[in-house]
C-alpha cells in the first residue's frame, strides 16, 4: 500500500493506493517544516488523520512532497514526524518542485512553476530539478503568489489606495482593523497562509480596472523575475501548478504567449499526476 502526500503551506493532499482499488484521498492543513515541528505535524495528523492513520500498519512506502522540505534537516522534520506514526513504512521526502515537475514534465524537460500560497519555479532535466536562486518565500518573494496578492490587497486598503467602490468591497468582506492586521502578520503562527486568504476576494473584483491591473502586475512580475531568469526560458515547455495560476490562467496564458513563452500544463494540484507518476515508475523499475 502507497501514500502519496502533497503538502503546501495552507493544506497537504494524500492519496492512498491499495493494489487493484482506486486510491482514497484524505486532506489535512499544509505541513510546512519552515512553520511547523515535528511534534505538532504529530499533532496535526493525529487530531485531523485518523481515518488515513487507520491504515497505518498497511501503508509500505510513503512520498511526501512538500513546501519548505528543501533541505536535509527539513527533510527530518517530516520524515521523523512520519514515522513515529507510520512505523513500518519507507519514508522519501522532498520539496514541492518534485511533485509538481512530476506531475508536469514527467520524464521531459521543462521550466516547472509553482503559483499557489507562494511562488517558485525550477528546471526540470527530466529526472532532477536544478535548484536556482527563487523560492524566498513571503517576506522576500513569493511574486504572483497569493501571499504577495494577500500582502498588496491589504497595504492598499489600509493606506487608502484602492479605488472607493474596492475599499467598500474590501471591508464588508473582511472588517479588518490596522491592529489585527498586525497581530496575525507579526505575532502569530502561518503568517504567510493568512496573507494568502485575502487573495480570493481577486475572484470578486477580477473584471474592475483595479483588480485586472493587479492580477496583471503580480503575474508579470513573477514572469520577469522567476521565468525570465532562465536564459533559454524560450526553448522549454513551462508549466505551472496552483491555485492561483488555475485560477487565473486565461490571465497567465495571455502574458505568457506575448512573451513568447511556450505554456505547458496549468494544473491546480499535481497530486492525482504526482501518483500516476510514482506507479508508472515503480512499474518500470
Amino acid at each position: 500500500m502507497i501514500l502519496v502526500a502533497d503538502s503546501g503551506s495552507t493544506k497537504t493532499d494524500w492519496l492512498l493506493k491499495q493494489p487493484g482499488k482506486d486510491a482514497v484521498a484524505f486532506r489535512t492543513p499544509g505541513l510546512n517544516p519552515y512553520f511547523l515541528t515535528e511534534k505538532e505535524i504529530v499533532k496535526i495528523l493525529q487530531d485531523q488523520a485518523s481515518d488515513m492513520i487507520a491504515f497505518g500498519a498497511e501503508i509500505k512506502e510513503i512520498y511526501f512532497f512538500g513546501a519548505g522540505c528543501s533541505s536535509p534537516d527539513r527533510h527530518e522534520i517530516i520524515s521523523n514526524a512520519l514515522t513515529a506514526i507510520f512505523t513500518k513504512a519507507y519514508i522519501s521526502v522532498d520539496s514541492d518542485l518534485y511533485a509538481s515537475a512530476y506531475a508536469t514534465c514527467g520524464r521531459e524537460k521543462g521550466l516547472c512553476c509553482i503559483l499557489g500560497t507562494g511562488s517558485n519555479i525550477c528546471f526540470f532535466d527530466g529526472e532532477s530539478i536544478h535548484d536556482g536562486k527563487h523560492g524566498l518565500g513571503f517576506i522576500l518573494g513569493d511574486e504572483g503568489a497569493g501571499t504577495w496578492f494577500g500582502r498588496t490587497l491589504i497595504t492598499d486598503f489600509l493606506y487608502g489606495l484602492m479605488p472607493e467602490d474596492i475599499q467598500t468591497v474590501f471591508y464588508n468582506t473582511y472588517p479588518l482593523t490596522k491592529e489585527e492586521v498586525i497581530t496575525n502578520v507579526y505575532q502569530r503562527p502561518a503568517p504567510n497562509s493568512y496573507l494568502a486568504s485575502f487573495a480570493r476576494i481577486l475572484n470578486v473584483i477580477r473584471k474592475t480596472d483595479y483588480g485586472k491591473e493587479l492580477i496583471r502586475k503580480g503575474l508579470q512580475e513573477f514572469i520577469d523575475t522567476n521565468i525570465k531568469s532562465y536564459p533559454e526560458y524560450h526553448t522549454y515547455k513551462t508549466h505551472f501548478v496552483g491555485s492561483i495560476a488555475f485560477v487565473f490562467a486565461d490571465e497567465l496564458k495571455a502574458l505568457c504567449e506575448a512573451q513568447e513563452i511556450h505554456v505547458g500544463k496549468i494544473i491546480k494540484q499535481p497530486i492525482n499526476d504526482l501518483l500516476a507518476f510514482i506507479l508508472s515508475r515503480e512499474t518500470a523499475e
